[in-house]
């Protein structure tokens, strides 16, 4: 498989300054992002499964894939990264079959996360979480695709008792392990976002930002991040909007909670256009 110009695209990104790169979660949300002029769209997983009535990291292996495929598909001229979970797998071995499927969606990008999914053992172990990267890194060069591949440590959303020095011994290993870009989601000050960008030891580093925390885009970018993702808090903005409407309606037989709607223009307009170039 040669290195797409999507995969190439991707690449020079993460060379130099600090991007934003939103989340859509699905075909509407990645078009109108793209309408905005956003150079790199990510999946989140978050986003989708709530459209489809699931709670997060509840989404079967091949659903997700088929949503992968449909964002890469609504921005055929842009790099899009899948957050893909942990792989949807434990082994190594499965996290390698599994990325390469994933890497067939047409994806530019892919992260792993070395958070379990299970309340008894939120993280991998150590040695086994860089053994998952290693085998994802393996996988993806047997491809020849050149995909990005991102690791996550996800210490700070699983409760780990020292978050920060746990995320920056798994951020050395993953980077040593052959991670392209380093992800540990969580951190909210410059200091520890720092610190993770320190661990990484030159390579691109992610940072989330899922909601406001004082922080601007340059904000971040001050601190060595050369890439801003911000995973379900687009569709989270949006389902507070419809929540807060629909509460008002069933309490207090309300409809204030349409006083912050616009009319249908600006999204008229831009997807008849849009659909125009399209076609």
């Amino acid at each position: 498989m040669a290195q797409s110009p999507q995969v190439a695209a991707f690449r020079k990104l993460h060379e130099a300054g600090c991007f934003v790169m939103p989340n859509p979660w699905d075909f509407g949300s990645a078009r109108w992002l793209r309408g905005q002029g956003f150079k790199a769209l990510a999946t989140t997983s978050a986003g989708y499964a709530f459209t489809q009535g699931r709670a997060d990291q509840d989404v079967p292996r091949d659903m997700m894939l088929g949503h992968i495929a449909e964002i890469v598909k609504a921005v055929p001229d842009l790099p899009v990264n899948a957050d893909f979970e942990n792989g949807f797998a434990d082994t190594p071995d499965g996290v390698a079959a599994n990325v390469k499927l994933c890497v067939a969606t047409g994806v530019a990008g892919l992260s792993i996360e070395d958070a379990t999914g299970r309340a008894d053992e939120p993280l991998y172990p150590f040695e086994l979480a860089v053994e998952r990267i290693k085998a994802a890194r393996k996988a993806i060069d047997e491809t020849g695709s050149g995909v990005v591949l991102t690791a996550r440590a996800e210490c700070f959303l699983t409760g780990h008792p020292e978050p920060l020095k746990e995320s920056v011994r798994r951020i050395e290993a993953y980077a040593a392990a052959g991670a392209d870009v380093l992800y540990a989601p969580g951190p909210k000050t410059p200091a520890d976002i720092g610190a993770i960008v320190a661990a990484a030891g030159g390579k691109p580093v992610n940072t989330l930002i899922y909601g406001d925390f004082g922080l601007s885009v340059s904000d971040i970018a001050a601190t060595g991040t050369r890439r801003i993702s911000i995973g379900g808090a687009l569709a989270r903005a949006a389902w507070a909007a419809f929540i807060e409407a629909t509460r008002l309606i069933a309490e207090e037989g309300s409809f204030k909670g349409f006083a912050g709607n616009g009319p249908s223009a600006p999204l008229n307009p831009f997807f008849t256009k849009d659909l125009a170039e399209r076609s």
